[in-house]
């Protein structure tokens, strides 16, 4: 009779996740501290900067590897994601990409406020004199075709995955992969090729700051869509149960819209 009460009082008898306690949150806390503090110190030029970002920009990845491993777990092995359960991890995912609004939200103020009142200290103008501007219409338009088209093709992903098309879901998620690969290493190269750097004043501190935390942005979403790939080829996604790729698409559209955005204000009003 004991026996029988103790594994009667083990039962769930709600549809809720109760998260077992995990080191991870702290970790990564931990090591995103110091990847802000390892990228002002190399912005700086202080001893140390770049291997300080370096090192805990690794970690970062790896803890991103095992606590979201342990999330997947938990969905697809042990069952825990129920309805009502998604339904909390949606408005999770919703809270963050409009915390993210605000995020790039701070760098438009910041151009918006040097450029449309440009101060006597950068000659009153704007882009400031001796900037050698990038052309809106050559790498900057092509990344805007890439990227938009690489939302349509994880729309594309999303729609055969509802329908059960897992041919065309593979298809369609590996072609956005790939023009995301395409959209970070035209941005590289159109780094390198830049007349100006990160230290010329505000134009070069603004302009990099937003265009490179979106290429940041966009390197993460290639990450979120590769292992959701790989899910997908695992059998881990289905047609009732994926909505670790729905969020991944979420965060992909906002990349698109954000980079919408950096392309009228910076490179095309910003830049003439």
């Amino acid at each position: 009779m004991i026996s029988l009460t103790k594994v009667s009082k083990s039962v769930q008898r709600h549809p809720f996740h109760l998260v077992d306690p995990s080191p991870w949150p702290f970790v990564a806390s931990l090591t995103a501290f110091g990847c802000a503090v390892g990228l002002v110190m190399y912005m700086h030029a202080y001893t140390g900067g770049s291997s300080l970002l370096l090192t805990s920009f690794l970690i970062l990845l790896c803890v991103m590897f095992v606590w979201w491993r342990d999330v997947v777990r938990e969905s697809t092995y042990e069952g825990h994601h129920t309805g009502i359960v998604q339904r909390g991890l949606r408005y999770g995912v919703i809270l963050f990409i409009v915390s993210e609004v605000l995020f790039f939200f701070a760098f438009f103020w910041a151009f918006f406020h040097s450029s449309l009142a440009p101060t006597v200290e950068i000659g009153s103008i704007w882009p400031p004199k001796g900037i050698n501007v990038l052309s809106p219409w050559e790498i900057p338009f092509l990344n805007t075709i890439i990227l938009l088209l690489s939302g349509c093709t994880v729309t594309w992903a999303h729609h055969a995955m509802v329908a059960n098309l897992r041919t065309q879901a593979l298809v369609s998620l590996l072609l956005t992969i790939v023009l995301a690969s395409i959209f970070t290493s035209f941005q590289a190269f159109e780094y390198n090729m830049a007349d100006f750097r990160l230290s010329d004043g505000i134009y070069g501190s603004t302009f990099y700051l937003a265009t490179g935390f979106h290429g940041f942005h966009v390197f993460v979403g290639t990450i979120f869509l590769g292992v959701c790939l790989v899910r997908l080829l695992t059998y881990q996604l289905t047609q009732q149960h994926h909505f670790g790729f729905e969020a991944a698409a979420w965060y992909w559209h906002f990349v698109d819209v954000v980079w919408l955005f950096l392309f009228v204000s910076i490179y095309w009003w910003g830049g003439s």
